[in-house]
């Protein structure tokens, strides 16, 4: 929306500053992140007052988890709020990778915020049945892939990108939206069985938003894509905006996430935020790279497959529990050092993927 205040300049003062996608990234990043400071005690409360006995404890959990009940739960509302007003305050709103991305996020967001609201509601762990979110993120995934699919230019559409290959391109097409498809349902899902310890889940969040919010900025601009021999998407610089504001908004929510949580994201937001980061990979013709640098969520949902298809077969378990952040719980990390060493393994995985850029 201020991006509009350039058209009061005459080049050379204040208002050309807008101009520039790393001005408005800046301001992005502040307005979420304030915004989180300012609405994020009276939030908390509200919900605590709403919600009564907060978020269910699964039974079967480890036992560590038990002095958490009573925690209020959809904390991603905050999140959602900060990233969405500062996201619609500084970015181009005649971008359309900005509304895909914010479709996603906001359509993922709906579909947590009905199976949490399901959980505290009836005080069960439940909620929502599997079936009813997976059709309707799939619905909405597939929207987001054929909307993201007509805006890519005519060389890259329907086409795969592979990292370190600079000219290799694999045309899925008709089968590209099922792919697209694929990338956001499971990022969300990823994300979402990530999502079991206070802090474990934002912060690897914002580190690839971050990095994503480099890799939009550095596609959507030519001298950039010719110099690291990458493929050029237009207008993608923009989603650098959203990547700004998510990490504000994620830093707003992490102050009274840090451990112990005052408030947890619930599926809210941990589904919101996977589905922006698989809305983002498709958008940018990253999607194999988001499989690098949100590497600690695809081995968080290999866990949960691992050991469910293990389990069916022999009966037996390969983890002590699943996903695999409660494996190390079982065996006697504790909560702080699960959190911060998955912390260190996602920042070094963000590197790995950042440096995709340019080993061609």
């Amino acid at each position: 929306m201020l991006y509009w205040l350039t058209a009061l300049s005459d080049g050379g003062d204040v208002f050309n500053l807008f101009r520039y996608i790393t001005f408005r990234a800046g301001g992005s990043f502040l307005t979420a992140l304030v915004f989180g400071f300012i609405f994020g005690r009276p939030l908390i409360n509200v919900l605590r007052r709403k919600q009564g006995k907060g978020q269910p404890i699964r039974s079967d959990g480890p036992e560590g988890h038990f002095v958490k009940a009573g925690t209020p739960t959809m904390g991603g509302l905050l999140i959602i709020a900060a990233l969405t007003f500062a996201t619609l305050l500084w970015a181009r709103l005649d971008n359309q990778y900005v509304w895909m991305v914010l479709f996603v996020t906001l359509s993922f967001a709906a579909i947590g915020f009905a199976d949490d609201y399901a959980k505290v509601s009836k005080q069960t762990t439940a909620g929502v049945s599997g079936r009813v979110r997976m059709i309707l993120g799939l619905a909405v995934a597939a929207v987001a892939g054929y909307w993201g699919a007509s805006l890519h230019p005519e060389a890259l559409t329907n086409q795969l990108a592979l990292p370190i290959f600079k000219d290799t391109l694999v045309n899925l097409g008709v089968l590209f939206v099922p792919f697209a498809v694929i990338v956001i349902v499971g990022a969300a899902n990823a994300v979402n069985l990530t999502d079991g310890l206070d802090g474990l889940a934002v912060m690897p969040v914002m580190i690839a938003a971050g990095t994503f919010g480099v890799i939009a900025y550095a596609v959507g601009r030519v001298d950039f894509t010719n110099y690291l021999d990458v493929h050029y998407v237009p207008d993608t610089g923009e989603i650098l905006i959203f990547c700004a504001a998510l990490i504000g908004g994620g830093l707003g929510f992490l102050w009274y996430n840090a451990p112990p949580a005052a408030v947890f994201m619930g599926d809210t937001g941990s589904l919101a935020l996977g589905g922006a980061l698989g809305a983002i990979a498709v958008a940018t013709k990253h999607e194999i790279v988001l499989a690098i640098v949100g590497g600690l969520f695809v081995v968080e949902a290999l866990s949960v497959i691992i050991q469910v298809l293990y389990f069916k077969r022999t009966g037996k378990r390969v983890f002590l529990m699943a996903p695999i952040h409660h494996h190390y719980e079982k065996k006697g990390w504790s909560e702080p050092q699960i959190v911060i060493r998955f912390w260190i393994i996602s920042l070094i995985l963000a590197m790995i993927g950042l440096a995709t850029l340019k080993v061609r």
